[in-house]
């Protein structure tokens, strides 16, 4: 199945499956840590991420993504 053809859920332990092969048991454990840590500022950073994006932009994107492909 295709990435973009999951579901969220099924993304997610496609791409758990993936680390746990490529970084092993122990890497894996030391990632989730790490991800799951919470160490950013969420709001911070989408701010920073969406300065420069107008609301038509964001509907522009969403519209091309609904569009058959």
């Amino acid at each position: 199945m295709l990435t973009h053809e999951m579901t969220d859920e099924q993304f997610q332990q496609h791409a758990i499956s993936i680390l746990q092969r490529e970084l092993g048991p122990e890497g894996l454990a030391r990632f989730l840590r790490l991800y799951r840590s919470g160490g950013c500022n969420y709001t911070e950073d989408r701010q920073r991420w969406l300065q420069d994006i107008t609301v038509d932009q964001i509907v522009a994107q969403i519209q091309s993504r609904q569009e058959p492909r």
